[in-house]
Order: C-alpha cells, then structure tokens, then sequence
C-alpha cells in the first residue's frame, strides 16, 4: 500500500478476472457497478436476467468458483447485488459458460430438458447455475440450494426431479478456472490483510466498507445513490476464519453465514438449523457475520442469538483493540458504539454448555425478513432455572435483551405455572411498532408464546412450524 494509504479512494479501478474461463481486464471501471448490469450492458450476456434487482428472486444468479485453497467451494451468487470490485481476481461463469468442453449441453442443462424443469425460461438460468454449484459442491439438499430461486410457471416438482437425476449421475463437471494466476495490480482500497485495512480506515474513516454487498448495494440498484470512498474486503483473509480457543469460538467479521452455519453446527445446533432460513444459499454464501451485525438492524437474525450466547465484540481501530458486549454496540436505531476509523474485526462466544433455542417468525419459511426472532439460553439445575439470557429481534429499535423476563425466570422452578406467570412480562420489556409484517399486538404475543415453545421443547414435545394440525 505504501504512500498512497492516506490517499482518497479512487473512484475508478482497473479489475482483471475470468469470464468464463477467459481473462478479462477492466480499466478505470466505476468499482461499485453492478455485476449484472456489466455482463447484459456491456459484454452482451444476456442469459443473466434482471428481476428483482435486490437479491431475492435467483433470476441473475452465476457461478462464483473458489480460489487457490479456498474451502467454501463454488458458490452461487446474485449478479444483480455483486459489484465488479468483489470479482477481482476471481473467476465467474455464466450461463453461457457452463456447457461442456466439446459444446454439448451441461448434465444440469440436459436434465432440466428431459424432465420438463423450464417453461417461460425466465428463471432457468439461475435455477441450472445454482443447481451446477450446488453439484461442484457436492450439495444435494435441493430444497436449501433452490430456495433463493423462484419460479411461478413451472413449479419445483421438475426441477427438483431434474437435480436429483443429475445428482448421483457421475462426476461433476470441472470448472478448472485458475484465477489465483491472475496478476496482482496495486489497488489501495482493497486490503489484503486486517493490518492494512485498520492503516486504510484510520486514513479513510467515513469510508463505506464493503464485505459481501448483500445490503450496501441496494443503497445503489433500490436507493440510486452513488457510493465514494469504498473499501473491498474480500482479500482480507485473516478475517475469514473460525477458531476454536479456551475463551470461546472467535468468528472473523469475514465469515460468511453459510461457514458461519456449518462452525456452529456442533456447538450450537438450533443457531445454525435458523440460519438455513437466513435469505437464500446466494446470500448466505457473500454475507457476513460482521456485516449483519455492523449495520445495526432491528431485524438483523445473528445478533439476538449471538447476545443470547453473551458474545463479545471484536473492534480495531488503528493499533488500538478493544472487546464490548455485543449488546451493548446496538445503542439506538442507527446509532452504534462505533468510533470513526473503528471497524468490527471479530466476535467471540464463550465455550458453554448448548442450551441455547432461536425461534424465527416471518411470513415465508424460506427467504423471508423476521417478524419476530426469539432466542432463548436457559440454563436448569435439579428443576430450578440458574442462569437465563433471552434476545429478541424485531421487538425493538435494536437487537434487544429481555431483562425483565430474565429476572422473573431466574431461581424460579422450571414449571409451566412459572413461564404462565412470567407472559405478562414481556410487556415491561418490549413496546413492538406495527408494521407490513406484524402488529404490534401480534410481536407481543408471539415473543410470549416462543418461552412457551422452549419450555415445551424442554419438556420433550416435538414441535415443527412447517406441520399443520387440526
């Protein structure tokens, strides 16, 4: 980085990556155009639809294939929510580059023509791309990789049966892209490692930090803004690890929720069966933990659980280090315990027992915002409760604990009388708004009825929001 780390942040970039398998080098290009403007406007590859523009319908999703060592595998990701910075030295493949070497249809595509998977063919691309990762991946939990795809005309049922007479067909075919072979331009607002990035954010501390675009850039394709003085994240890879040390698991910033989900299934298995329901597999596999927690939403699903565990907060700023409650970063709506030139570098959960329950409540099961998200860590001892740590989303201005309910579990006997008694708590705790996705009344009771869940549970009923009964 040299002299040029105090420098304002260019707003043109040269960017170099595979297309395809064929390099492609970029020259003074805006950093923060979308991925699918640039691949239908301007390289005329029109098999990447626009639908929602924001990451929710699947119709532009591509093949992001992994790096040089790069564990996560190949990943689908939304074209439409991806800025052409994030493909730098990377390598992608469209719909027009997944067909095989002698030009023959891909297994995937041949599949979705045998067993009548297209009928408009509006979203049949990005159903085969995520499909061909998912296949890459060795992924064959259909109803998880298609979730972040809609289709209104065909339907799943040949599409599903198209993946799964694929799925054990034989090898999967190699998208051998190399880009870890592609030259290294000197770009000072794309840190390599968290060193850099403190030096950089010290120089540039109103600028905007970009890790996997999922929400900053439907300020760009929604809100229309232009962005200035950004930072790329993505080759800061000391930010991308989950460690397991004797104070807890310390979770890099970098994570993305799908690692996320996978290093959290043996510690805390209900936390990560939640975060399959966290938007889609696109989404999962660029957002990160660090950015769900840093922009400070109400409604954000990691926090509640994470300040239900007693997770702290990892920030930097410059050389200087300090460690916070992570309840105690959400101050009020938009405002957050962060100082200028000060960034989130990792959180931590403290090594415990797993007692821990999150509960999401939203319209969808799939790919849908919370409602409400409860999560519940009630610690038991011979039928009395001994520690209790209770966190909502969506019942307040901010990722919020509930301290009064808290205290009235605490010592009490772990009876269904005590959580009876202790319902009209909730009320001194939380004041929810009403909005299109619940009524406050609603919130209010469906936060009551989630420590009657817990408590049910607890007592060994088997309980599954996706089972209707009379």
């Amino acid at each position: 980085m040299g002299d040029e780390i105090g420098n304002a942040v260019e707003d043109f970039m040269d960017i170099t990556f595979l297309l395809n398998g064929e390099t492609v080098t970029l020259n003074d290009v805006d950093p923060t155009r979308s991925v699918l403007d640039w691949l239908r406007e301007s390289r005329g590859l029109k098999g990447t639809k626009e639908g929602c523009n924001e990451g929710d319908c699947g119709a532009c999703t591509i093949i992001l294939l992994p790096e040089a060592g790069d564990e996560k595998g190949a990943s689908a990701v939304n074209a439409c929510i991806t800025m052409l910075a994030q493909l730098h030295r990377r390598a992608i493949r469209t719909i027009e580059g997944i067909a095989n070497p002698d030009a023959s249809l891909h297994p995937v595509q041949d599949a979705m023509v045998e067993h009548h998977g297209s009928q408009c063919g509006f979203c049949t691309p990005g159903i085969v791309n995520s499909l061909v990762a998912a296949q890459l991946r060795g992924d064959d939990d259909f109803d998880d990789v298609l979730a972040g795809n809609l289709c209104r005309c065909t339907g799943y049922a040949p599409v599903i049966r198209a993946a799964h007479a694929v799925a054990y067909a034989g090898d999967p075919v190699l998208l051998a892209d190399r880009p870890d072979e592609l030259p290294a331009p000197a770009l000072p607002f794309m840190p390599e490692t968290s060193d850099e990035l403190a030096d950089w954010v010290m120089a540039n501390p109103h600028a905007t930090l970009v890790a996997g675009a999922t929400d900053i850039s439907l300020w760009l394709t929604k809100g229309l803004r232009d962005l200035h003085g950004v930072g790329f994240l993505g080759g800061c890879r000391d930010l991308q690890h989950i460690v397991a040390g004797d104070d807890g698991l310390r979770i890099g910033a970098g994570v993305t929720i799908s690692q996320l989900r996978a290093g959290l299934g043996p510690r805390h298995p209900h936390f990560a069966a939640m975060l399959r329901r966290f938007a889609s597999q696109q989404i999962r596999s660029a957002a990160t933990i660090g950015g769900n927690i840093a922009n400070g939403s109400p409604i954000g699903d990691t926090p509640p659980p994470l300040i239900a565990l007693g997770a702290r907060l990892h920030l930097r700023r410059g050389d200087a280090h300090r460690v916070i409650r992570l309840e105690d970063y959400f101050i009020e709506y938009g405002r957050q315990d962060l100082q200028a030139g000060e960034f989130i570098e990792a959180v931590t959960i403290p090594n415990q027992p797993d007692r821990l329950k999150v509960y999401k409540v939203s319209k969808r099961f799939d790919q849908d915002i919370s409602a409400v998200l409860g999560a519940f860590n009630i610690e038991v001892n011979d039928g009395i409760v001994k520690s209790v740590r209770i966190a909502f989303g969506g019942m307040a201005a901010v990722p919020k604990r509930s301290s009064e309910v808290e205290k009235s579990l605490i010592g009490q006997k772990w009876t269904r009388e005590t959580v009876n008694n202790t319902l009209p708590v909730f009320a001194r705790d939380f004041t929810p708004l009403s909005d299109m996705r619940a009524s406050a009344a609603y919130r209010l009771e469906v936060a009551q009825n989630m420590l009657v869940r817990f408590w049910l549970e607890d007592q060994g009923e088997v309980i599954s929001v996706r089972e209707v009964s009379a």
